[in-house]
């Protein structure tokens, strides 16, 4: 048996690299899973259901879980994993792309958590994982306005942990580091040289590697499973250690 048999998952950003991952592990021990994304999941995800999803959306997101109340009885974990990136300092961001990317990475937890809720409470001990960054904390030079919503994450993640913990549920953050997805493979691409580059960010990581999706799903899958009912409000962070080390030492 696996450590969510029985239990129902709903995951944003579902049919990405990391939210694909993520949906895979919870079907696999057990879980009853929606991955809701704009995109459709790829067809071997086998036993994960797609939904077309649009956190920006109220109206949508709103019906979504109103729809799926009629059909689980109970929510027992949401994973709000989708999100964009902006490469840029706040000098060559526009308006609309500060707002587009606080609508996406902020907002649009706030309303699936928002609209979630009803169904979370039926749930014996409800899991509630966000997705934040270790830009969150420190920051990469030219992602101005991501460090912005990732530190929005981490501040709403341990107010929701306050908020809801009274009532059983448990509310964290994943903070990863360097990921093997088609966003870091896209930055990559952008530098020409992409094996010179690929080497460069493995050596500056303690454990002179990035991370996989799968790794992410092994963090995002405890969290989920009544093996951390005793952890909240925290932001776990993922990054091979790159966090913990003094940069200037690198010189």
């Amino acid at each position: 048996m696996g450590a969510l048999e029985g239990k129902t998952a709903f995951v944003t950003g579902g049919a990405g690299g990391i939210g694909a991952a993520i949906c895979a592990r919870f079907s696999a021990e057990g879980a009853e899973v929606i991955a809701a994304d704009l995109s459709e999941l790829p067809a071997s995800h086998d036993g994960v259901r797609s939904l077309r999803y649009d956190v920006t959306d109220e109206v949508g997101v709103s019906g979504a879980f109103a729809e799926l109340g009629r059909s689980w009885e109970k929510l027992d974990i949401l994973v709000n994993a989708a999100g964009i990136e902006i490469e840029k300092t706040i000098e060559d961001t526009s308006l609309e792309e500060w707002n587009r990317i606080f609508a996406v990475n902020v907002t649009g937890m706030f309303l699936t958590c928002k609209h979630a809720l009803p169904l979370l409470r039926k749930s014996r001990g409800a899991s509630i994982i966000n997705f934040g960054s270790y830009d969150g904390f420190i920051a990469d030079p030219g992602l101005a306005a991501y460090c912005a919503t990732k530190g929005a994450v981490h501040a709403l993640t341990r107010a929701m942990a306050c908020d809801y913990g009274p009532e059983g549920m448990r509310v964290n953050a994943v903070c990863p580091g360097y990921v093997d997805t088609p966003m870091l493979q896209s930055f990559f691409q952008d530098s020409g040289d992409i094996d010179t580059l690929q080497q460069a960010v493995r050596d500056v990581h303690p454990l002179r590697t990035y991370g996989t999706p799968e790794d992410v799903a092994n963090l995002v899958n405890w969290l989920a499973s009544d093996e951390a009912r005793y952890a909240s409000g925290q932001l776990w962070v993922l990054d091979g250690g790159l966090s913990a080390q003094v940069q200037q030492m690198k010189l």
